[in-house]
Order: structure tokens, then C-alpha cells, then sequence
């Protein structure tokens, strides 16, 4: 496997460079601030004794952090590399530099991708000759722990970067998820996005207090959530699947959704292709199997907080 590089080592840059080289990569970190690197040095050991200690790490930690070395020089870092994950500050300017930069001393072969939590690749790689090898790659945070990473492509982003990317890092433990259209925040941040901006409302209009609505996340929805989305939520929690819950429910979203100034009614057209995917991931004669497959897991959770003496 050819070495990747990681350019900017702040929080996610360290992540990076975990979830890499504990796949076995060699991992190349540059940043352009020596006090950066002193930094992430010791971030990258903290956290993989941290990995360590709950065995989530199959190596000596001594053996995985050998893979990572720090450069001076940015033109060293890229040598040779299959990847660049460029981890910089969110700032458009200073990513069309990167870019720029990168384009001119990485291999011409080398995927050139952005942790970007917002911007699109049509963005920081408009104009450059290398913007077809340009493409976004978002990740949980941190990504050594959750395990997704948001895959997103330009009009211009040739089809086999992206697939030398999603192979990179699916063999390095995430899971690739393909976002068809640039749009501002992708997946994760626009379904983020949503829940904090209703929990802000509902704290600005007196209906709850920040801890009631956390403790709502974190003993109800949050649970689900842990291993479950939205619409498997909805489709199993209705017998019927997610068609009779958009029956039921979908008026009251409905109105929930208009009085916050979004009016965004589950047309039929909609219901109907939402529900023909749920129904190719799990047939209606599976639903009941599924739903105690749901609750198992629900048990074990409860099982593993009711233990913890820091859980509720």
C-alpha cells in the first residue's frame, strides 16, 4: 500500500492519521505551524493509548504511531502518497490555496480529498487542473470512534477517484456513504442541523429547558439512534411499516414543520419511493422479526447504561 498524507493536524487531522494507520497505512502529517505538529505528536500517542486501553487497537500502540511520521516540508509529505486528506480550518480561501498547492507537488495520481464539514469540491477546486481528482470526504467526529465518512463528488470528480477513495476507506474501517448532490453540511450536518435548530426553538419559545431536551436525546431518541436511522425508526415503530406511519403521522409533521416557517408535507410520490426502498431493505413479512431484533439491542444497551455508573 502507498503511504497517504494528512495536511493539517488539528483534532480531525489526528483522527485521521489514527483511523489510518491503525489500518496498517503509513501515514505522512504535515501542517504548516511547528507548534501544530508538537501537538498533534502528542494528541496521536494519547489517543491510541486511550484506543488502547478498550481494545480497540489489535497492535502495540508503539507499532501503529511508527506508522506515523510528521514533515516539515510539504513537498516530503506528498511524496509517493494514494491519498491527501487535507484537514484544514473551514475557510474557502485558504482551502482553494491548499488545493492549489496540492494539485502542484502531489502525484498526479493521488486522490486529493477535504474533511470540509460544509463546502463543497466545486468550491475549492474551481479552476484547478486537478479538480477531477477533487472530491469531498466527511467524517464523523471523531472518525476513530464513528465509524462513516460522507463521500462527495463534484460534476467534475472523475468516477475512479472516487472509487480509489471509498476502497481507501473502507479498508481502514468506515463506511462510505455517497452523497449524489453537492449540498451545503451533506448528511450528517444538514440531519444535525435540523434536530439543533427545533432544540433551540423549543428553548427560545419557553417549551423545554436544555437539559430536558438533552435528556430526551439521550434516554429516547439517542438510544434508537445508536443503531438504528430515522426511517427504520419510523418503519418499525408502526405495524404497516413506514407507510402507515407516513399515514398517521405525516399530518402532524406536517404542521410541526409549517408553523416553523419549512412547509414540507411526505407527498404521495414521496411516501411511495421511501417506502419501496424500506420495503427492498426489509419485506413487510419480516417486520415483527425486525422489531424484536430492535428491541434486543434496546435491552443491551439499557443492560450496558444501567451498569455504568456514569449512565442514566
Amino acid at each position: 500500500m502507498r503511504p497517504v498524507a494528512v495536511v493539517g493536524t488539528g483534532s480531525i487531522g489526528v483522527a485521521f492519521g489514527i483511523v489510518l494507520a491503525r489500518a496498517g497505512r503509513y501515514v505522512r502529517m504535515w501542517d504548516p505551524v511547528a507548534d501544530g505538529r508538537a501537538r498533534a505528536r502528542h494528541d496521536v500517542a494519547d489517543r491510541l493509548r486511550m484506543l488502547a486501553g478498550h481494545g480497540l487497537i489489535r497492535e502495540p500502540v508503539e507499532e501503529v504511531a511508527g506508522r506515523i511520521t510528521f514533515h516539515d516540508e510539504l513537498e516530503s509529505a506528498l511524496w509517493d502518497v494514494e491519498l491527501v486528506q487535507e484537514c484544514a480550518p473551514e475557510d474557502l480561501d485558504l482551502k482553494c490555496q491548499l488545493f492549489a498547492l496540492l494539485g502542484r507537488h502531489a502525484p498526479a495520481y493521488a486522490v486529493l480529498a477535504s474533511s470540509s464539514s460544509a463546502l463543497v469540491p466545486s468550491q475549492y477546486g474551481e479552476g484547478l487542473d486537478c479538480r477531477d481528482r477533487i472530491l469531498g470526504a466527511h467524517p464523523g467526529n471523531p472518525p476513530y470512534l464513528l465509524p462513516v465518512i460522507e463521500l462527495i463528488r463534484s460534476p467534475e470528480t472523475a468516477g475512479k477517484y472516487l472509487d480509489i477513495a471509498a476502497e481507501i476507506y473502507t479498508a481502514a474501517g468506515l463506511t462510505a456513504v455517497h452523497v449524489h448532490k453537492e449540498v451545503e453540511g451533506f448528511l450528517f450536518n444538514r440531519l444535525q442541523g435540523a434536530v439543533l435548530r427545533e432544540a433551540y426553538c423549543l428553548v427560545r419559545d419557553g417549551v423545554a429547558t436544555v437539559a430536558d431536551i438533552d435528556e430526551v436525546v439521550r434516554s429516547g431518541l439517542g438510544l434508537r439512534w445508536s443503531f438504528m436511522g430515522p426511517f427504520e425508526t419510523a418503519d418499525l415503530n408502526t405495524r404497516g411499516g413506514i407507510r402507515a406511519h407516513a399515514d398517521r403521522m405525516g399530518p402532524a409533521y406536517e404542521r410541526m414543520g409549517a408553523e416553523r416557517g419549512q412547509h414540507d408535507p411526505w407527498t404521495p410520490d414521496l411516501v411511495d419511493a421511501v417506502t419501496e426502498q424500506r420495503r427492498r431493505l426489509l419485506p413487510l413479512d419480516r417486520w415483527a422479526e425486525r422489531v424484536r431484533w430492535r428491541d434486543e439491542r434496546l435491552m443491551l444497551l439499557r443492560s450496558f447504561k444501567d451498569m455504568d455508573p456514569g449512565g442514566k
